[in-house]
Formats: C-alpha cells, structure tokens, sequence
C-alpha cells in the first residue's frame, strides 16, 4: 500500500486534457453551432428564447451536449426514469438537436474552422517525452471527437481519446471520464497522481470529484479565473502550454497538500492555490 510519504514523491504519470478552449481553439463554434441547431427546432436567432439559452450553453461549456440539450428542449429531466408520453417526445427533442448541433460543428470543423492551440502539441509531446500517459477528453459525441483529430492530424498524438459515451454516457461534471482514464491506462496506482486541465468550471468540477492531484484551469476558452478558482481549480494557467513546467514544480515541491482537492465543492483550500 503507498504510504502518504511516497505520494509525495510519486510523479504525476496521469495528464487528462480537455480539447475544445484546452487545446483545441474552436474560435466560437460551440455557440455558432448551438444557433444553427437551435434554429432548426424552431428557436429564432435574436430573439429573448435564443438568448436564454445560449447564455445557457455558455455557462454549461464543458458539459455532455446532450445533457444541455435535454435541459433546453426536454425540461431538464429526460432520462430520469419518469415515463409518459411528453417526456419521450422531450427526449426526442433534445436528441434531434444534439443531432443537428454535431452536424452542424462538424461542417465547420471540415471547412477548416479549428486549430490547436497555440503550444498546445508541444505540450502533450513534451509530456509524452517525460513518461506521462496524457489522454484527451471532450463533451462532444464521438463523430464530433474524431473529426476534430483528424482535423488536426491528432489522431495519432495520444494513446487515448474519451467522450461522455466511453466512460459510461455522463460527462462533466462528473467525474466519470477522468476515472475512466484513471482505470483504462493504469498509468497511476494514486488517483491524485493525475493532473487534470480545462477551461470550464465544469472542468474543474470534473478533476475535483475525481481525486486528482493537479486540476488547473486555464484561460484559454470559455471561463475566467474567478469561475475556475470558485469551482476548484488548484492553479490557473494563461494557457496549457504552461502546465509541465507547472507539473514539474509540483513533484519537486513534493505537493503537502494533495489531499486537499477532496474537500470539493466548498473548495477553500483548493481554491488558494489557484494563485500559484
């Protein structure tokens, strides 16, 4: 059994990255994409139902798009076991959105709308170089997930990509897919040897529930310091290109307060350490 004293000591082999405003500049497509699928179901840009839920999306970012779809257009409580006729044809909304919301980024995605960002590669190559298992996750579908690798000409950058499907259908901010990665690569004994990275409050939610060692924000995409920190964040980045020398720092300071993500949502120790 690791005694605390080796936890210190241990290094973080473990890296589990967001993609879209992690690594991936999207330059806004959630939100386009979200207008064209809203806009299919009826929902006119302009008007104060678009505006509703578009403010929404913006505060869900990192979420499961099918859990803020249901949440727009199934009343929020599809899948929840209650049967009857209006809940199914609530689910069927919601689903026929997230359809065309995929659909929809994935054209933008193809007419060459997206990037990583900037450092973002050396980053992860970096990583690699050190011994680290980094695994990329999203909350798209996994349609979405692929062609923004290929986009990218990723698919081939790390040994495992996830979305909400593969780690049993929840995403952020659940923990679900930093265990699954946690379970699938056997990179780490520890879970708080795991260093998680995202730019949503829902990132952080994510990498706090899970147990994980590091769980920085960074300013990259949707959330700023503040919602990161307020939602755990251990440090927060101005991008990820910063997070091995940050990962470095932390096994050489031996890290004395690992144990303090667990304190979760109350989040006063976490969130100290956000100004590191």
């Amino acid at each position: 059994m690791t005694s605390p004293t080796d936890i210190t000591r241990d290094p973080f082999r473990l890296v589990v990255l967001d993609m879209a405003g992690t690594t991936v500049a999207d330059g806004g497509l959630v939100e386009q994409a979200f207008s064209a699928a809203a806009q299919r179901l009826g929902v006119r840009p302009g008007s104060d139902e678009h505006a509703r839920q578009l403010a929404y999306v913006r505060a869900t970012m990192g979420e499961s798009k099918i859990s803020v779809f249901r949440h727009l257009f199934a009343g929020g409580d599809a899948g929840d076991g209650q049967g009857g006729e209006g809940a199914e044809d609530g689910e069927a909304k919601a689903q026929r959105a997230n359809i065309a919301f995929e659909e929809a980024y994935g054209e933008l995605v193809d007419g060459g709308r997206i990037a990583p960002l900037p450092g973002a590669r050396e980053a992860v190559e970096r990583l690699a170089s050190e011994g680290r298992t980094v695994v990329l996750t999203t909350g798209f579908a996994r349609p979405t997930q692929d062609a923004i690798l290929a986009a990218l000409g990723w698919q081939d950058l790390v040994p495992l990509t996830l979305c909400p499907a593969d780690a049993g259908g929840r995403g952020r901010p659940f923990p679900d897919m930093v265990l699954a990665a946690f379970l699938r690569t056997g990179a780490v004994d520890d879970v708080r040897r795991t260093a998680v990275a995202g730019d949503t409050s829902y990132d952080m939610l994510s990498g706090v529930r899970s147990g994980a060692g590091i769980v920085a924000g960074v300013l990259t995409g949707a959330h700023d310091k503040d919602q990161l920190t307020r939602h755990g964040a251990t440090h927060v980045l101005g991008s990820v290109a910063e997070l091995p020398d940050l990962i470095a720092r932390a096994e050489a300071a031996g890290l004395p307060d690992l144990t303090a993500p667990a304190e979760a949502a109350g989040l006063p120790a976490a969130a100290a350490r956000a100004e590191a």
